[in-house]
């Protein structure tokens, strides 16, 4: 039965859409037959490509089951004619006014192809003699067409899955073992730290109960690993000074004063403006090189030294209302430039969520500017802490 009609039926119209789909699907075939069963599964893999829903595709499973036989080869009788009633049992009991949607959606498309005939009714009609039967309905004959660009945009969508899936996984196994290890720490050594280390690891952990895109996944993951490499850091750090770190932190709790004042600051007279810091960035990174390991990329601005700020916050066991307190009184600039001059003492600092607020404080009382802390650690001895 040879197909016919390239207008459509009804108030439908012409389009130059509609006259492309209809060179695409009498074109050349560039393979003589196809596994109808495996081009559904190539076509259900890359219905997010083709522009097509999973509701879309138990029609157009529907559809092809009129078609007989496994393989669907180069030859005119590519044309399924089932009445609306035989196509909503095979399609799960759909609604007509339904079907009629996902079967436009099919042919915008282009997986099949519209063959109408004069009245709009689906049929076949016998040739006599030397005149060939004609079929009006749905042409399948698109599938065979773009069989190629169908199993590539497949395998393109398969691979990408694979990949999200491996990705997310291996954020998942680095945000295990650094959950399980910072709830070692906290059970071994109870402080801030590790309070602030589980609170960056729930918040991770938040994040990859969505529904992520491969590059979000791995950022996650940049991030995870950094946070366990501190965490590793400290476990081995705690466990070398292990003797001596109850002497001193007693003897700190037991001072009538928390150490805040280790580094110099200005007079009271001189009001340090809440604003950003007006030391340049390359000093702050000559002399406090260790917040460069907690940022996404290289710090070449300020804002991605806030950012990391804000990252380092968390892990130092710091609360975000502290920080923004802080942002307020010294400005984003200032407030990020302390805490980084934190990290490179965090050693020394046996309250840091504390010590900031004492700092900001100062600020706010117009007594406090980063520059001498920062200037404490230039000129710090190599290997010396810093008094």
């Amino acid at each position: 039965m040879q197909a016919s009609g390239t207008t459509p039926f009804g108030q439908r119209s012409v389009t130059a859409g509609l006259l492309a789909r209809i060179e695409v699907a009498r074109g050349p075939a560039p393979l003589p037959q196809i596994n109808k069963y495996e081009t559904l599964r190539q076509v259900t893999a890359a219905r997010l490509a083709l522009g097509v829903t999973d509701r879309d595709l138990v029609v157009l499973n529907a559809l092809v089951s009129f078609h007989q036989g496994a393989q669907i080869d180069d030859e005119p009788n590519l044309v399924v004619f089932p009445s609306n009633r035989a196509l909503s049992e095979r399609a799960h009991g759909m609604a007509e006014s339904t079907l009629r949607r996902h079967l436009a959606a099919l042919v915008a498309s282009g997986l099949i192809l519209r063959q109408d005939s004069p009245n709009g009714k689906r049929f076949a009609s016998r040739g006599i003699g030397e005149n060939a039967g004609r079929a009006f309905g749905f042409d399948l004959r698109p599938l065979l067409v773009r069989a190629i660009e169908i199993a590539e945009l497949a395998h393109i969508a398969e691979t990408n899955v694979a990949a999200t899936r491996a990705a997310r996984q291996e954020a998942s196994l680095i945000l295990r073992d650094t959950a399980k290890l910072a709830e070692y720490g906290l059970t071994e050594h109870p402080g801030a730290f590790w309070e602030g280390i589980l609170e960056q690891a729930a918040d991770f952990r938040r994040q990859l109960r969505r529904k992520l895109e491969i590059d979000a996944l791995k950022t996650i993951t940049i991030g995870l690993e950094k946070l366990l490499t501190v965490v590793k850091s400290k476990l081995t750090n705690t466990k070398d000074m292990s003797g001596n770190d109850v002497h001193n932190e007693r003897h700190l709790q037991n001072s009538k004063t928390e150490s805040y004042d280790l580094e110099p600051c200005l007079e009271k007279e001189r009001k340090a403006e809440p604003a950003d810091s007006n030391l340049p960035l390359m000093v702050i990174q000559k002399a406090c090189g260790e917040i460069q390991s907690y940022a996404q990329g290289e710090i070449h601005s300020w804002a991605d030294l806030i950012r990391a700020a804000q990252f380092v916050r968390g892990m130092m066991g710091i609360s975000q209302d502290a920080w923004e307190r802080a942002q307020r009184a010294m400005g984003q600039g200032n407030a990020a430039v302390v805490l980084a001059a934190m990290l490179e003492r965090i050693s020394e600092i046996n309250n840091p969520g504390g010590y900031l607020r004492a700092l900001t404080n100062k600020a706010e009382a117009g007594a406090f500017s980063p520059g001498p802390m920062v200037m404490a650690l230039l000129n710090k001895p190599e290997g010396a802490p810093v008094n």
